[in-house]
């Protein structure tokens, strides 16, 4: 099968390697230069964008904020509505999509200007997080309401453009659910594994290390049903969940979603039989979804760092992944894979290596 990929970042960059592996041809298209590219290289083709999809079999993406001539020149290509993706560019419409789904979430509003957040923030009774609707990634984007806080200052510091405010609810850690869809519905998701952010950053995963109740995965997987069938989706989809309550009182709340393949899922490259990037090519082709196997692992983020040193590149348990990005404070360059015994193992590693390996904006 031929398959183009929108967009040439890491993301599109590991998804190809998936694809050629499993016997597929690829190419990547760039939205930021709107040039078509092969896999693994620098140098644009000879290609219009036209003439790429007119190739391809099949047309993903790396990230879901396509831009819309995209959209209608590729049409035909996906596999579902791409305008029902573009609804999660906006949050607006995705704690929308949460709502009529049943899918549990933090109590939240929205607001569209400077005056309706500032009596949003003048009427709250708790802490609350302000999200911009579009954009913010890696914690940009998003502010922080106190009850000491001046509702004034921070409607106009935060109430530039539309966005959502949500209650501040006090969680017991932060979790992420990685599945598959397939067309025919059938669906294979990763155990939930737990994200430990950094500024708003993901600073490491740990997969296979945490106990997770069979009631909480059960949870997560019914919100993965409930939102992949709402949304006709085929391919990898991430859930970001928080974890409320304590033993059997714990519940999920989900945070956000992701139409693609997430950064959280990047462990499974060395951790499981299947990586995130196999099932969504799987997925994408028809082919059966796997029974997964895994193994403890842990995921530490490279951000901003000029590089990986020599000595996680040669140790016998360490994966390394390099970008090939320039890199710079709160900017993903990489990622390095732990085969791990334990949870205390693994925390020992982020004690030893996260400061190496992680500069983070101010």
């Amino acid at each position: 099968m031929k398959i183009l990929f929108i967009g040439d970042g890491q993301l599109g960059q590991m998804l190809g390697a998936s694809a050629t592996s499993h016997g597929h041809e690829c190419l990547l298209f760039s939205t930021r230069t709107y040039t078509v590219k092969p896999l693994s290289a620098q140098l644009d083709l000879s290609l219009t964008l036209t003439q790429a999809i007119n190739w391809a079999d099949v047309v993903s993406w790396e990230h879901e904020d396509i831009p819309a001539d995209i959209v209608a020149a590729a049409r035909t290509k996906f596999l579902m509505d791409p305008e029902r993706i573009q609804r999660l560019t906006d949050r607006r419409e995705e704690k929308s999509l949460f709502d009529e789904c049943g899918v549990a979430t933090s109590p939240w509003q929205q607001f569209s200007q400077t005056t309706e957040l500032e009596q949003i923030l003048t009427q709250a009774q708790q802490p609350l997080v302000i999200k911009s609707a579009r954009g913010g990634y890696d914690g940009k984007g998003q502010w922080r309401y106190t009850m000491a806080s001046d509702p004034h200052q921070l409607a106009q510091q935060a109430g530039q453009a539309p966005g959502i405010v949500e209650q501040l609810i006090p969680f017991q850690r932060e979790v992420s659910l990685v599945g598959a869809r397939s067309k025919d519905g059938s669906i294979c998701c990763y155990p939930l594994v737990t994200n430990v952010h950094e500024r708003g950053i993901l600073s490491y995963t740990l997969a296979g290390m945490d106990f997770i109740t069979d009631e909480l995965q059960q949870q997560a997987e019914t919100s993965f049903r409930k939102l992949t069938d709402a949304l006709h989706y085929v391919g990898v989809l991430a859930i970001e969940f928080f974890v409320v309550g304590e033993g059997a009182d714990a519940q999920l709340l989900v945070n956000e979603i992701a139409p693609r393949v997430h950064n959280s899922g990047h462990w499974t490259m060395t951790g499981a039989n299947s990586s995130q990037f196999d099932l969504h090519i799987r997925a994408l082709t028809g082919m059966p979804l796997p029974l997964l196997r895994l193994e403890p692992t842990l995921m530490l983020n490279v951000i901003g760092a000029e590089q990986i040193p020599d000595a996680l590149w040669h140790h016998p348990d360490t994966a390394c992944f390099w970008y090939n990005k320039e890199p710079r404070p709160g900017r993903k360059v990489g990622h390095v894979n732990i085969a791990t015994e334990s949870r205390a193992t693994a925390l020992t590693w982020v004690a030893q290596w996260a400061s190496q390996l992680q500069v983070l904006a101010d």
